[in-house]
């Protein structure tokens, strides 16, 4: 590669990165992408795509498992999970050659290599360097682990439980927060005996309470077992399985998956070279635009602070190259931003929780609803599923969106919509949706909140 000069360098190919460097293309700029690994980043290759093509197997697959209550007799459904892995394989390869292609449309270089910062805008991949006056750093985040337990073996992270070799007799998944609670519900219903276990007192531990509580039903009726408030502790990997405590109790696992979270991907980057600053928990120091302390040098992502989602680095990658280019930009609200766990049930919010709502001193009103209470959950076998809005009282606003069922994750970004648009739930109640369709449920919840609950 010779030596070359651009207008942006992205370094990092994942949602954050080639996002902004899509953008930086459109907005005139000659753009280039250093990628170590994959087109895509960690995000397509081994982490949120290959997650959700697992779990939608297990989902076609609990579907034809209830074929018989809609009155569709077939035989016992068999597992293929070479069949499983090649289907993964191939989501994958779809969506990274989709991105290739957008890069090659939009005329952006991709260097391949490690990206490291040499100062003055100069950038190293490898052997050659180049420059630019705006460099986006967007390299994600790495599995961490927890204390005295080490990677290797079959101790794994959640990128790996992604790709096992083959489908396991037992699995042992500590965190049940979004990854670990996706992890064990999509592998329970593939067969496998699912031990999951958090530290504190409930899954989904940042989830509103009666969310959570839901979700665990849901997660106990695939037959995970769950233990909570409990520690995993004097890990012993051996070649076949890995064995461990759990209080007074020992287990054993033909694999242990470590999911109580990740550390952003800075090692190697050459921060203190470019004289690029940290903040708190290792994560890089940015204003609402995205500008660290070096000039001319943004960070966007799991880099950052906020939540560790790509569709958040894709918005921030947006917001970094608009500012580089003259733009007028707006810092995010990111407690606005939805949050969605792809297990089963759906889980899904935004905002304050109740909880966190009274804390902070609203006056707190709040709607409810069952998904029982429209006709498409009965039609869609799913009326467990539950809508709840927190709402301030004086002035109807939307403080939080919180949904656990079925199409969660599609139906809460009503909610978010409608706050960004500055509306609050007496506006949702009065929109006029489909029926007979799940989104009734969130307008019958507005309406709860509004104190005039038709169905309930």
């Amino acid at each position: 590669m010779p030596e070359s000069s651009f207008d942006c360098v992205v370094i990092g190919s994942g949602p954050g990165g080639y996002v902004a460097a899509i953008r930086a293309a459109q907005l005139g700029m000659k753009t280039a992408v250093v990628e170590k690994d994959r087109v895509g980043g960690r995000c397509l290759n081994y982490a949120c795509i290959p997650a959700k093509a697992v779990l939608r197997v297990a989902d076609v697959l609990s579907e034809v498992r209830e074929a018989g209550d809609y009155g569709i007799k077939v035989g016992a459904p068999e597992i293929d999970y070479a069949g499983v892995s090649a289907r993964r394989t191939k989501v994958i390869s779809t969506l990274t050659g989709g991105v290739a292609g957008l890069f090659k449309k939009n005329g952006i270089e991709l260097l391949e290599g490690d990206g490291v910062l040499a100062g003055e805008g100069a950038v190293r991949v490898g052997e050659h360097g180049v420059s630019a006056n705006t460099i986006v750093l967007a390299t994600g985040s790495v599995k961490k682990p927890i204390p005295g337990v080490q990677f290797g073996g079959r101790v794994i992270g959640t990128e790996e439980a992604w790709a096992l070799p083959e489908l396991p007799n037992t699995i042992a998944v500590i965190g049940a927060g979004a990854s670990g609670s996706e992890i064990a519900s999509a592998y329970a219903r593939l067969g496998v005996e699912v031990m999951l276990f958090e530290a504190l007192d409930r899954v989904l531990p940042t989830e509103d309470v009666e969310i959570s509580k839901v979700a665990e039903r849901g997660l106990k009726r695939q037959g995970i077992t769950i233990h909570l408030e409990m520690l995993v502790e004097d890990v012993e990997p051996g070649d076949a399985s890995v064995k461990f405590r759990h209080g007074s109790d020992h287990g054993e696992a033909d694999w242990l998956v470590i999911a109580t979270g990740r550390a952003p991907d800075v090692e190697g980057l050459g921060l203190d070279v470019a004289g690029v600053e940290l903040a708190e928990a290792g994560l890089i120091g940015v204003d609402g635009a995205m500008r660290t302390s070096a000039s001319g040098i943004y960070a966007i992502g799991d880099l950052v602070h906020g939540p560790a989602l790509a569709h958040k680095a894709s918005d921030e990658g947006v917001i970094a190259v608009e500012d580089a280019a003259g733009m007028q930009t707006h810092p995010i609200e990111y407690l606005d931003i939805p949050r969605a766990t792809f297990c089963t049930p759906n889980v899904a919010s935004f905002g304050l929780t109740e909880s966190q709502a009274r804390e902070q001193g609203y006056d707190v009103v709040v709607g409810k609803v069952q998904y029982g209470a429209v006709g498409a959950g009965t039609v869609y076998g799913d009326r467990t599923g539950m809508v709840k809005i927190v709402g301030e009282q004086q002035y109807g606003e939307l403080l939080g969106g919180h949904i656990v069922g079925t199409r969660a994750t599609e139906l809460i970004q009503e909610l978010v919509t409608a706050r960004a648009l500055e509306g609050g739930y007496p506006e949702v109640a009065r929109f006029i949706h489909g029926h007979p369709t799940l989104s009734e449920a969130v307008m019958e919840a507005a309406r709860a909140a509004d104190g005039w609950l038709i169905h309930g």
